[in-house]
């Protein structure tokens, strides 16, 4: 077990998991945490995380740890992936674990190294300017055989080493490029737009294997989703896991918890998203540990141990073919106005059978809706539980449209 575990950003729930398991911990965060965390007896690491420089780096930050006998760093946010690969290469006396951090935090290279190792994926390119996507779209409508009048191929152009969705933009058309796409976009990956159901999976993996899978039904990315899969996708989870598997061979994957999305056609072909190995967002992990019941943010922290034994990685998953009863969804709630007063909880949700709790909190005062930024700024979330993953289905879709806040 390792002897003391640093947690690179700041999560309460968390924090509130690994006091529950009784692991030693610190947290690693932003100054304008500390007082809370004295406050609370909670171990903290004051640290400029968005800061690289002489005297904000892993080597300083390496010596601070050495006084909580820190000898494993776990990213809980993107932001913090460069981090704790720098640090996990120095406790594990291993280059290429920055290396791979680099690679989860570079979308274009992610992309090469997918194609490389023989992942489907779809076409893509780093582009420096909005006359490069253009090219770039021209050049997927003479791949797809596109005649003069028919619709343009459509391109999706993302930050490089932005979490989630944050920055997408989805262009269908030439003219979409010229009013979308802004200079500060720039540069970043063009990709073409892949077909299928898009899906996540979560797999905790120690030893370079996957130890547990969880897949993620994705009602609509961004707002809704449910765990354990649906029916269909059940009937391709051993596809699925030999997919992953590959995935993780190829990334060099060892330990820790990864966050790949992907797209299964009717053919039963999947393609490559991409990945992440930090906690992600839409409350997967919450629905996840409902859904198998165990505790899965203390598990996403534990195997990132390399000295983790066989015995304690059975002690905090759920069996490898573990199928729950229930599952467990959840809708992300976002204003369907720019601006609000008041929160209205629709009677028909409080007398549905499925439906769990939610988190809506009323506005103090009449509130103006700021500009979104990728899937991030929502309000809180109405959840879910019920046997039925079409029912489920149904009442995430529904409730998306549903207007909360008046």
């Amino acid at each position: 077990m390792a002897k003391c575990f640093a947690l690179l950003g700041w999560s309460l729930p968390v924090i509130e998991s690994m006091q529950k398991l009784n692991k030693p911990y610190v947290v690693v965060s932003f100054p304008d945490f500390e007082p809370y965390a004295k406050e609370n007896d909670i171990p903290f690491v004051p640290y400029q995380l968005d800061e690289w420089s002489d005297s904000s780096n892993s080597l300083d930050l390496l010596e601070k740890l050495n006084q909580h006998n820190v000898d494993v760093a776990v990213p809980l946010f993107e932001e913090t992936v460069e981090w704790a690969g720098a640090l996990n290469s120095i406790y594990r006396g291993d280059p290429k674990v920055l290396n791979r951090a680099f690679l989860f935090r570079n979308k274009a290279m992610m992309k090469r190294k997918a194609l490389i190792g023989g992942l489907r994926v779809g076409l893509f390119e780093e582009v420096y300017n909005k006359e490069g996507v253009k090219a770039f779209m021209k050049r997927l409508n003479e791949a797809n055989l596109q005649i003069e009048g028919e619709e343009d191929s459509w391109v999706h152009i993302k930050p490089f080493a932005s979490a989630g969705t944050v920055g997408h933009r989805l262009l269908r058309s030439m003219s979409d490029i010229d009013e979308k796409c802004e200079d500060e976009d720039f540069p970043c990956l063009a990709e073409s737009h892949l077909q299928g159901r898009e899906f996540s999976c979560e797999a905790f993996v120690h030893g370079g294997k996957i130890r547990f899978l969880n897949i993620t039904e994705y009602v609509k990315l961004g707002y809704s989703n449910f765990i354990p899969e649906g029916n269909y996708l059940h009937s391709k989870r051993d596809m699925i896991m030999k997919e992953m598997q590959k995935m993780v061979d190829l990334f060099g994957i060892e330990y820790g918890m990864v966050h790949p999305e992907w797209f299964l056609t009717e053919n039963d072909e999947m393609s490559f998203g991409e990945v992440a190995c930090r906690i992600p967002g839409g409350h997967i992990l919450e629905l996840c540990g409902k859904a198998y019941d165990f505790d899965a943010l203390g598990a996403f922290v534990l195997c990132h141990d390399p000295d983790l034994s066989e015995e304690e990685l059975n002690e905090i998953l759920p069996p490898i073919d573990a199928r729950p009863e229930n599952f467990y969804g959840n809708v992300m709630i976002y204003p369907h106005k720019n601006q609000i007063s008041k929160l209205e909880i629709p009677e028909e949700l409080k007398e549905e059978p499925y439906f769990l709790d939610h988190n809506l909190v009323p506005p103090m005062t009449t509130q103006k809706i700021s500009d979104r930024d990728g899937f991030g700024n929502h309000f809180g979330t109405v959840n879910f539980k019920g046997e039925d993953p079409d029912r489920m289905t149904e009442l995430l879709l529904h409730y998306e449209n549903v207007d909360f806040y008046h």
